[in-house]
């Protein structure tokens, strides 16, 4: 592959920690003003949203790309990824086609890209397929949910390992990097819960990602999936991010941004 122009970190440092940006210093530029990222590769470090397109079409004039463009970002934003990993994920409806579920519950209802899972209780679980459709129009007056769209997904029991505020259960949740094919770093989902020492990644689940890496790498460049374990001991996919915008939960900060400095060395 041939050699990219210069990789720079377009940071937006007031939605990142300083421990974070601290390690993501040791192995790349780190700009703050996308005026200064000219003639370069620019992943766009929580600074891509909420206008991606004049960001894209700002860094075009100056000689420069973003790691995954408009239409790669939208595959994984706008839930384009679930025809692709209609396999591995949960059932999945939107409002065009919820009328047609048969099934009756229980549902998790959220934003095509993000949730309010922090009030799982009133704002992300639903019984049956009427509170669903409530909890939807609850969620509908929420200005970001709004614009992103509401999905309704088949409730899937995972194996939990901690029950936190509002019934939101943590979960053997894991999220991998990935540039393209190559997995850079993986790391236990939920940063907020006191149980990660019982969480245990066996081989099967990295197989699982890595081959469902391979498919993503088709559509985006720079991406996490998150993977859980099912009370049955099934692993599957919850969902796609931007790697752009995903936190990094439990990752390593030192491998995830070492590895991704040298993978973008032969990244074209």
């Amino acid at each position: 592959m041939a050699t990219v122009s210069t990789p720079v970190l377009l940071f937006r440092p007031e939605l990142a920690s300083k421990y974070e940006l601290q390690h993501a210093a040791k192995y790349f530029p780190i700009e703050t003003s996308r005026v200064r990222c000219a003639d370069s590769l620019v992943i766009g470090r929580y600074s891509v949203l909420p206008m991606y397109q004049e960001l894209e079409r700002d860094l075009d004039m100056l000689g420069s790309r973003l790691i995954n463009s408009y239409e790669q970002h939208r595959w994984i934003t706008g839930f384009e990824y679930y025809a692709d990993m209609a396999g591995f994920t949960p059932e999945t409806w939107d409002d065009s086609n919820f009328s047609r579920c048969t099934h009756r519950g229980p549902f998790v209802v959220k934003g095509k890209m993000s949730s309010r899972k922090r009030r799982w209780d009133t704002h992300m679980f639903a019984k049956t397929r009427a509170d669903a459709l409530k909890l939807a129009e609850r969620l509908k007056e929420d200005g970001e949910i709004a614009e992103q769209g509401v999905v309704y997904r088949r409730y899937v029991p995972l194996k939990t390992l901690q029950v936190g505020p509002h019934g939101l259960p943590y979960t053997n949740e894991w999220r991998f990097y990935y540039l393209g094919e190559r997995r850079l770093s993986v790391g236990y989902y939920w940063s907020m819960a006191d149980c990660a020492a019982q969480a245990v990644l066996p081989p099967e689940a990295i197989a699982l990602g890595d081959k469902l890496a391979a498919i993503a790498a088709k559509r985006a460049n720079f991406f996490t999936l998150d993977l859980a374990e099912t009370e049955t001991g099934e692993w599957i996919l919850i969902e796609i991010n931007d790697g752009q915008t995903a936190v990094p939960s439990e990752n390593d900060l030192d491998e995830l941004y070492g590895n991704l400095r040298d993978a973008l060395k032969t990244f074209s």
